[in-house]
């Protein structure tokens, strides 16, 4: 057993009272142990209480920008697994290609959680496993927290105090945001297809089966994920992959699932209880991207804002920066929601070399600039946009 192993393995059994003028953040999810991390960093006293018994993340796959590098550099880079070059769209018989000038990245989420709890442990933040949050209430200065751990009910005391405990956030409830709304997301890991190269990405538009889309992300030469965002629920979610599977000849060798949430609208990230401050940063926030529903980089860009709101920075624009991009990629998802087969046909049909270029020079975690560049190089995607969010008002 290593060190850092030894370390985890210790946290286990340690009660720390943590003192007013600490923060404590509930949920060790990777948005929230970045949070804990830098905020320690900056010298705060942060404790970390996770449900689990132990740090076994469920292992998923997960696609990226190259931004990921840019937020964590030698911090995620045992977690990275494969490499993207390029993606291959398809719908009702026709196909577009799209290279990229920078790779995304598939990261292995199994492995990233705990490089990011040693990393927050290495900056001074203390972890504590089979803690289980009840609820917060003001005390005299702060905050106070009723959590049950091992068995056993204890008070906790603290300035502040961050939910980072996912979409179902109970730290959200117990401050008073409303409940996030989620969407079933389903993985099935596949052997590659032999037609299929590793450094490419297969995405499939098919309206009758998801708003959204399948895709197909390789994690090497040999195995890939693919998945399905739903609407329903997560049978009917699962029977519509099925039968995918079955239509591309794809046998599942394991599956992998997830409740993803859906931003509709800016989440205010921080209230005031009594004395003390709550906030929220990731899934509990809704902080994804509604195009692709993915929530690795623009969760880091929460965890940023918040532990620069904890830390006194009062020069930080990265909340307001990351609203106006999650507020782009909604208004994309709006435009896309109501799709047919023939709208996703005359896209296809209208990426032309420039708008190629433009998808693959600037990566979606930059949606704005992505988005007029795609405008400017196609301006008929303009009407089929309009025509998209005019369908959103009336039945398909």
């Amino acid at each position: 057993m290593g060190r850092a192993e030894r370390v985890l393995e210790n946290q286990q059994h340690i009660r720390i009272k943590t003192k007013n003028g600490g923060v404590i953040v509930v949920g060790g999810s990777a948005a929230g142990l970045l949070t804990a991390a830098k905020v320690a960093a900056g010298g705060r006293d942060v404790r970390i209480l996770d449900a689990k018994s132990g740090l076994d993340p469920a292992p998923r796959s997960l696609i990226v920008t190259h931004h990921f590098r840019e937020q964590l550099r030698e911090v995620g880079s045992s977690s990275i697994v494969n490499e993207i070059r390029r993606f291959e769209l398809f719908t009702d018989g026709r196909s577009a290609e799209v290279a990229l000038r920078r790779p995304d990245l598939i990261i292995e989420r199994a492995r990233l959680i705990p490089a990011l709890a040693n990393e927050a442990m290495r900056a001074g933040a203390t972890l504590s496993f089979d803690s289980h949050f009840l609820g917060l209430g003001p005390n005299s200065r702060g905050l106070r927290l009723e959590v049950e751990s091992g068995g056993h009910r204890e008070e906790l005391h603290a300035d502040h105090v961050v939910g980072a405990d996912g979409a179902t956030s109970r730290v959200g409830r117990s401050a008073g945001w409303p409940p996030v709304e989620t969407v079933p997301l389903v993985q099935a890991i596949v052997r590659l297809p032999k037609d299929c190269r590793p450094d490419t990405t297969r995405v499939w538009f098919v309206p009758d089966d998801t708003p959204y889309f399948y895709w197909l992300i390789p994690e090497n030469e040999s195995r890939a994920a693919l998945g399905i965002i739903g609407e329903g629920s997560g049978q009917e979610t699962k029977k519509s992959i099925e039968r995918f599977l079955q239509k591309k000849n794809m046998e599942p060798l394991e599956w992998q699932g997830a409740r993803i949430p859906v931003y509709r609208k800016w989440i205010p990230v921080e209230r005031r209880v009594g004395n003390g401050k709550v906030f929220l940063v990731g899934d509990a926030a809704a902080q994804v991207k509604v195009t692709t529903v993915g929530g690795i980089v623009t969760g880091f860009r929460g965890a940023q804002g918040v532990a620069d709101a904890l830390l006194g920075s009062r020069q930080s624009s990265e909340l307001s920066a990351l609203r106006r991009e999650l507020d782009t990629h909604w208004l994309i998802r709006k435009t896309l929601h109501h799709f047919q087969q023939k709208d996703y046909s005359y896209l296809v049909d209208l990426l032309n070399t420039a708008t190629r270029d433009s998808l693959g020079e600037i990566h979606r975690d930059h949606s704005t600039r992505l988005l007029w560049n795609v405008l400017r190089r196609q301006p008929r995607l303009v009407l089929l946009g309009l025509r998209g969010l005019l369908m959103g008002s009336r039945p398909r």
